[in-house]
């Protein structure tokens, strides 16, 4: 069965940190391209990394340049997001994508 399904999500005070996996199931994590997304209410989805099939390089939104890293594990066939240094404005529910399949999303909520 193909499916991403995520994890890591919480409450988190601001300047926290969190890991979120998304762990995939019927293909290679690192064999393609690869998405995180968030959305949060009231406000568009946003992009916050993607990582490329041809080359791996890695782009972010500049509203979490330099506060998240993704990174994948071939061996758990996971990949994860690393985020540090979290803002109140880091809250929504996050997302990852692989060919065409989309995880089940996971709140962070960032709140003092």
């Amino acid at each position: 069965q193909v499916q991403l399904v995520e994890s890591g999500g919480g409450l988190v005070q601001p300047g926290g940190s969190l890991r979120l996996s998304c762990q995939a199931s019927g293909f290679s994590v690192d064999r393609y391209a690869m998405v995180w997304f968030r959305q949060a209410p009231g406000k568009e989805r946003e992009r916050v990394s993607c990582i490329s099939a041809i080359d791996g390089s890695i782009k972010y939104a500049d509203s979490v340049k330099g506060r998240f890293a993704v990174s994948r594990d071939k061996a758990k066939n996971t990949a994860y997001l690393q985020m540090n240094n979290l803002k109140p404005e880091d809250t929504a529910i996050y997302y990852c994508t692989m060919l065409g399949y989309l995880g089940q999303g996971v709140q962070v909520t960032v709140s003092s």
